[in-house]
């Protein structure tokens, strides 16, 4: 989700659903420990609870931005070990280090050795021509014997030749299975399932199976799919919120945020699929892409938009 779940995203989203735990984009240990580490952890505080994903493969490395992610005040650490981008593999990070279970203990240990909050590991069911579920089961075991007992899994093979990182969200097969057989073998360990999970009836049929469902592009694309999240999962008592109390509640967080200098477009840009299915959502994004460009644009422009979005979009489910 690196380019999309930036801290006005999860400042959006948390709007929709108070409870649903957010995660960065993914940042390196390099960028982190050598970057401008200020504005990359930053984070409003209504963003908790809120876990700091990270890419890397050095232990030492890895414990150091583990403490700092602590001490910034994030809920979680999690180790991506599923992105399969080219870039991300010549740093020795991601993806290709399913090849090499004990290099991710290591790091897995020398986290938790720093730190109190949890430490989890995001993966795929395998790599290339590792085969699924007996890779998977050595890789997972492996970890969790270095303390992880948290695993974030996205059901679908990664091949780090031959195909992109969109291809390999969408070509490899869907292998749901190995996952639910996962957690049925090591029911000690909480079991995350991920990948290609789009609606409400899906997200229902797998928490029968796994301990947690991780949505990505589709959140991001379909933002209200998760309205009704905490009364459905978190015995949440409070009504679920229409789109346009999102908007109006969205409106105070740009009105502040431009008074610090931040651009309009860098928030409205995450907002685009609010109305996504509803009557007036071509406009929404139409008028989004064209009009928050501009140097004179502010929240204004929302509050126009809402008057032309049927009262019926703003208020369903």
């Amino acid at each position: 989700m690196m380019g999309y779940t930036d801290r006005h995203a999860r400042y959006f989203l948390r709007l929709i659903s108070r409870h649903t735990l957010l995660y960065t984009e993914m940042v390196t240990t390099g960028a982190v420990l050598h970057g401008d580490r200020a504005q990359l952890l930053k984070f409003h505080p209504a963003e908790h609870p809120l876990a700091l994903q990270l890419g890397g493969s050095d232990p030492v490395e890895l414990a150091e931005c583990a403490q700092i992610a602590e001490d910034s005040g994030f809920d979680e650490v999690n180790l991506n070990i599923g992105c399969p981008s080219d870039r991300v593999q010549s740093g020795r990070f991601g993806a290709c280090l399913m090849a090499e279970p004990k290099l991710v203990a290591e790091c897995v240990a020398a986290m938790n050795a720093r730190v109190n909050i949890p430490v989890t590991v995001k993966c795929r069911i395998g790599i290339d021509d590792m085969d699924e579920y007996s890779g998977l089961e050595h890789f997972v075991e492996t970890v969790a014997a270095a303390g992880c007992d948290h695993f974030i899994v996205h059901a679908r093979k990664a091949w780090l030749k031959g195909l992109s990182p969109k291809q390999n969200r969408e070509v490899p097969p869907l292998r749901y299975d190995d996952v639910y057989r996962l957690k049925a073998e090591h029911p000690s360990l909480a079991i995350t399932i991920n990948g290609g999970i789009k609606t409400q009836d899906e997200i229902a049929m797998h928490l029968q199976q796994v301990d947690g469902v991780m949505l990505g592009r589709e959140a991001y694309h379909n933002p209200y799919l998760l309205a009704d999240v905490d009364q459905r999962y978190y015995a949440s008592q409070s009504p679920v919120i229409s789109r346009e109390q999102v908007i109006i509640k969205l409106i105070d967080y740009i009105d502040d945020e431009m008074s610090r200098g931040t651009r309009l477009h860098s928030m409205t840009r995450h907002i685009h699929g609010l109305f996504a299915a509803c009557p007036g959502a071509r406009n929404w994004r139409r008028e989004l892409s064209t009009s928050t460009h501009l140097d004179d644009a502010d929240s204004s422009i929302l509050k126009r938009l809402l008057q032309r979005i049927p009262v019926s979009a703003a208020a369903r489910l």
